[in-house]
């Protein structure tokens, strides 16, 4: 059986198409559009007409190479890109009507936990009480926990983009000024959510997301054609000097450092100093870089689950485009609400 994820990010539209019939959601085919959304938002989150025209062409042409493979119902997700933008409602109602396919927008949180789940699989059992860290364009997830579901899930708008535009537009390479004032705002939005995880004491930490993995393979890390199952790893001394390495040169430059693509160069010194902070403040020495996450987190919920009842309860009909979603996927679809973007989600492991 082939299931189908399509993930709607700040950088791409990305199709992976997996085998499911065992336990493990084995790739076969995957495709990307790079559309750059993050870099045409205008002020305030709002998405321009002309980049909604490249979104729904390009998720058009994603279910179409999706049929050509066999999956005919993706399960399509946006990410804080679209669900942060004051627009949200024209954006996915547009989606919906010209694809056939809706984008679920799901709360940060949910994130959170749906790649703490691909961790935990990645990991296993062996790795005991596990922190999950993951910077995309939008938001910074975290998660903690001891079992197959997080304790602790949560969200924050400290995403590489987000921060990116509003410390750092027009400079390049920021002023020393400007860096440490992000320095600063990444500390305040994290003080709570450090000071829980270094209460809980995680055995092992592991960060996902392909900005983390950039930045592991500028720490030294394995290059991705070792394979997904080489080890890697990243030391927070290790990234404290990659911060300052990319803090001197301009985006170009970036662009031509060992893991750094030229579509993430510009907002990879603010996802290395939200990297950097974060570990120093939840007193993280050393994370492993784990090749799954968001659309890993999907594939594996739906195979365990043996069903996509708990997808279908997130479907957003264009009508329904500006209400928020309360459902928790990961409880029965009749549970009570998860709590909103700036607190945390706790439930039994």
């Amino acid at each position: 059986m082939r299931m189908g994820v399509l993930d709607v990010g700040s950088n791409t539209v990305r199709l992976v198409i997996a085998e499911t019939d065992g336990a493990v959601p084995l790739p076969v085919h995957t495709a990307k559009r790079r559309l750059r959304l993050s870099a045409h938002v205008e002020r305030g989150g709002h998405l321009p007409k002309e980049q909604v025209d490249r979104l729904v062409e390009a998720v058009e042409d994603a279910v179409d190479e999706g049929r050509r493979w066999g999956v005919t119902r993706p399960f399509a997700f946006a990410t804080a890109i679209v669900r942060d933008a004051p627009n949200r409602s024209e954006v996915l109602g547009r989606v919906a009507a010209e694809s056939g396919v809706p984008l679920h927008v799901l709360p940060g949180e949910v994130e959170a936990e749906l790649t703490f789940l691909a961790a935990r699989r990645w990991m296993g059992w062996r790795a005991g009480p596990l922190a999950l860290l993951d910077i995309g364009g939008g938001s910074l997830e975290v998660a903690f926990g001891r079992s197959k579901l997080p304790d602790f899930a949560i969200s924050l708008p400290l995403g590489a983009n987000r921060l990116t535009r509003e410390f750092f537009r027009g400079q390049d390479p920021p002023s020393a000024h400007r860096t440490r004032l992000l320095r600063r705002h990444v500390r305040h939005q994290l003080r709570d959510v450090a000071a829980r995880i270094r209460w809980e004491a995680p055995r092992t930490a592991v960060v996902s997301s392909r900005m983390f993995q950039q930045l592991g393979r500028l720490c030294g890390a394995a290059p991705g054609r070792s394979g997904p199952f080489t080890s890697r790893s990243m030391t927070r001394s290790d990234l404290g000097s990659a911060v300052k390495q990319l803090a001197a040169l301009p985006s170009a430059e970036r662009a031509l450092l060992p893991g750094i693509s030229p579509a993430r160069a510009g907002q990879s010194l603010a996802g290395a100093i939200v990297a950097h902070t974060t570990m120093k403040l939840m007193g993280i020495d050393e994370v492993t870089v784990c090749p799954w996450a968001l659309r890993e987190g999907v594939l594996l919920r739906c195979i365990e689950d043996g069903s996509s009842d708990w997808w279908d309860a997130y479907g957003l009909r264009a009508q329904e485009a500006t209400a928020p979603l309360l459902l928790h996927p990961l409880r029965e679809t009749t549970a009570a609400p998860v709590p909103t973007t700036a607190s945390a989600a706790r439930h039994p492991g």
